[in-house]
C-alpha cells in the first residue's frame, strides 16, 4: 500500500535550524493535505504546519515567522524548514498525510515520528 519515512530530527542548540522530511512511497495516486504535528514530552500533540495540494499553508502562532513548510510533489515529499528553534520546539514530529492508494481508496498516515532536540 503506502508508508512514509521521516528524517532530520536531531540536537541543535538554541537558534539553530533543521530541516525535518517525510517521503511518502507506495502505490499512491495522489496526496492531499500534508501536515506537521509535534508532541512534547507531557503534553498533548499539536498541530505545527499544514500544507494543501495547492499548496496554501498555515502554521500554528507559536511557529510563525521561524517555521516553513513546503512540499515537492514529484518526490511525494513534505518538508519543514525550522529556523530560529527554541527550547520550547523540543519535541517528537509526526508527518500526516491524506493520500489515495491505487485501487484501495482514501488513507490517512502517519510518520514514525522524529525526535528534535534543542539544547546547548
Amino acid at each position: 500500500q503506502a508508508q512514509l519515512e521521516e528524517s532530520g530530527g536531531g540536537l541543535v542548540q538554541p537558534g539553530g535550524s533543521l530541516r525535518l522530511s517525510c517521503a511518502a512511497s507506495g502505490s499512491i495516486s495522489s496526496i492531499n493535505a500534508m501536515v506537521w504535528y509535534r508532541q512534547a514530552p507531557g503534553k498533548q500533540r499539536e498541530l505545527v504546519a499544514h500544507i494543501t495540494s495547492g499548496g496554501s499553508t498555515t502554521y500554528a502562532d507559536s511557529v510563525k515567522g521561524r517555521f516553513t513548510i513546503s512540499r515537492d510533489n514529484a518526490k511525494n515529499t513534505v518538508y519543514l524548514q525550522m529556523d530560529s528553534l527554541k527550547p520550547e520546539d523540543m519535541a517528537v514530529y509526526y508527518c500526516n498525510v491524506n493520500l489515495m492508494i491505487t485501487g484501495w481508496g482514501p488513507r490517512n498516515l502517519w510518520g514514525q515520528g522524529t525526535q528534535v532536540t534543542v539544547s546547548s
